[in-house]
């Protein structure tokens, strides 16, 4: 399973981008307000230093605006991926914007009807909200089990990645792999506390008291 990075705070997406565990980033017009920076420069810098798909979401609303707008962002980097929300409008801008060679991430998406219309308009990436589906007393990871089922049934004719958003916490990350989900876009928290384990922490004490305890060293 790849990791995106759901950031648009250029430092923290670096120091992640250094360790070699990212495969993309995630931004979206809440994350930018949130950094300050200007839209454009921003998506530019991450593209700079980030290999992978690198997500831009349009703010207009009607097909015409978000192809314009998809395409101006396209030209910022060949990684740039355009984001369009799943409405009517953002399944014919998907369309249009596939179809002149960018990827496109649908995000937004709640069910896995909304996710089968969607890779039938040619998305690169679809993008199942599980958090937000948890805050009102769904269970998320039900999406992420029906979308992959209904992909798997169609290899030959949809080809999207399952793009596991709202992610909020490790376990929500596990359950995404264990569904066979294709990207997991986590908060830069997330992402390390991955790493985390109580049992780790103890037994890294342990040898490092031991290793103390003989007196030598290494260098």
């Amino acid at each position: 399973m790849k990791f995106f990075v759901d950031s648009a705070e250029i430092d923290e997406i670096r120091e992640l981008a250094e360790t070699g565990l990212v495969d993309g980033v995630t931004t979206n017009p809440s994350l930018i307000a949130k950094s300050g920076r200007d839209f454009t420069e921003t998506i530019k810098e991450i593209c700079s230093f980030v290999d992978g798909p690198v997500s831009a979401e349009v703010t207009s609303t009607d097909v015409d605006g978000m192809v314009e707008e998809g395409r101006k962002l396209a030209d910022i980097a060949e990684n740039v991926t355009i984001k369009v929300p799943l409405t009517w409008d953002g399944l014919k801008a998907c369309r249009a914007i596939t179809q002149g060679g960018t990827m496109v991430n649908v995000t937004l998406c709640f069910n896995a009807n909304q996710a089968l219309l969607a890779a039938k308009a040619g998305a690169t990436f679809i993008s199942p909200f599980i958090g937000r589906l948890d805050d009102i007393g769904l269970d998320g990871m039900d999406v992420i089990q029906e979308i992959r089922a209904i992909y798997d049934n169609y290899p030959d004719t949809l080809e999207t990645e399952i793009l596991v958003a709202s992610i909020r916490s490790p376990n929500h990350v596990k359950l995404s792999a264990l569904a066979g989900a294709d990207v997991a876009t986590v908060p830069p928290k997330v992402l390390r506390d991955l790493t985390k384990h109580p049992l780790t922490d103890k037994g890294l004490d342990a040898f490092l008291k031991d290793w103390k305890s003989t007196g030598q060293t290494i260098l």
